[in-house]
């Protein structure tokens, strides 16, 4: 694991508590199926991708640490950069190919922590699952870690694309069983981006009927 500064290890700890009350209070939300999150060991997190909200959605139902791919240009502000960068984010310029952020997941993956992406790409326009990109694909044969599926419903409503700011909805986010490595490796690559996407599938039906509850 990476070395961390006590200060990091406290704040992260502090706020993942804080934003957790927050999240319960304002949306809230409800996280199903965290039995399926490894207790060690590197980890991608394959996720669908409904607002700018996800990551920390995402990140706060996870007892473990978790770094983030976030777009090069977030990094242009100095004080935006020093805030991302303490929550372990990690540059990624999708237009020139990424390869150096793509090296720093790997080292990650590598070293057993745990990584956040979203296959889709971008984020839903309509709530719903678009089909997958296949980027991940070299990083899961690469890394050979399991692949984490996630569904989350409800950030949509609480912040879609050309809105502002956020508001109140119910949100629930729902952690499937991983694709473990024996299986990603025994799949073509065509094959093994339907099984993600039919797993974040699944997973975000289930986080939608809790919703509806």
């Amino acid at each position: 694991m990476a070395e961390r500064s006590l200060a990091q290890r406290l704040v992260y700890r502090g706020l993942r508590v804080i934003l957790r009350l927050i999240l319960v209070t304002l949306f809230a939300i409800r996280y199903k199926g965290r039995e399926n999150i490894p207790d060690q060991g590197g980890l991608l997190i394959c996720a669908n991708h409904q607002s700018f909200f996800d990551p920390p959605l995402i990140g706060s139902g996870f007892n473990r640490r978790l770094n983030y791919l976030a777009r090069k240009t977030l990094f242009r502000f100095a004080p935006f950069r020093w805030l991302i960068e303490f929550f372990d984010a990690i540059p990624i310029d999708r237009e020139g190919g990424g390869l150096s952020g793509l090296k720093e997941t790997l080292r990650r993956l590598k070293r057993g922590e745990l990584v956040l992406i979203f296959p889709e790409g971008t984020r839903t326009g309509d709530g719903q699952v678009a089909p997958l990109k296949p980027g991940f694909v070299a990083l899961a044969r690469r890394s050979r870690v399991p692949l984490l599926p996630v569904g989350l419903d409800g950030a949509y409503d609480a912040w879609p694309r050309r809105v502002r700011f956020p508001r109140r909805a119910r949100i629930h986010v729902c952690v499937g069983p991983p694709i473990e490595p024996e299986l990603a490796a025994s799949l073509p690559d065509e094959e093994l981006v339907a099984e993600l996407e039919r797993r974040i599938r699944v997973c975000h039906a289930t986080a939608r009927r809790g919703r509806q509850v």
